[in-house]
């Protein structure tokens, strides 16, 4: 399986779009990561399959963007995937 290709952030729209349900997996992971209290690093080069050493700013960023999305996610955009059904 391929993996959907990872914006610099993802989208800012008050519903989920379709690179949310691409990336729900993604999302979930940096979730967990978060919970367990991992650094942003090894979840960036594991999750993200970004290599902060390269360029730790921009791998931040993608970081904390996508946390913040799934943050998001679970506060309100799950009300869009209730009402989309279980199909997605």
């Amino acid at each position: 399986m391929t993996a959907a290709r990872i914006l610099e952030t993802p989208p800012d729209e008050p519903r989920v779009t379709a690179y949310d349900l691409a990336h729900k997996i993604l999302y979930l992971r940096l979730l967990d990561a978060a919970a367990e209290g991992a650094d942003w690093r090894e979840v960036a080069r594991i999750v993200l399959g970004l290599d902060p050493d390269h360029d730790a700013d921009q791998a931040r960023r993608i970081h904390d963007s996508h946390l913040a999305r799934a943050r998001w996610m679970t506060e309100a955009g799950y009300r869009d995937l209730l009402r989309q059904g279980s199909a997605n």
